[in-house]
């Protein structure tokens, strides 16, 4: 699986952040997520479902959304 992040897209409102239980998500110092450490991502699906601005998508395989 995948995280695809649509950076920009983010306005920088950090709940993604709040909510990622690895903390791989952080702001930059321009208020944009950005991904820490990715290796540590355990494709929670949560920064997807809590965004407001549909910046995150994770796929699996050849562009299959996950469900």
């Amino acid at each position: 699986m995948a995280l695809e992040i649509k950076k920009e897209w983010c306005k920088g409102c950090g709940i993604c952040v709040h909510f990622c239980p690895k903390k791989v998500l952080v702001l930059d110092e321009l208020g944009k997520i950005f991904t820490r450490d990715i290796d540590k991502c355990v494709e929670c699906g949560l920064c997807e479902l809590r965004c407001p601005d549909f910046c995150f998508t994770l796929r699996k395989g050849k562009g299959e959304k996950v469900s």
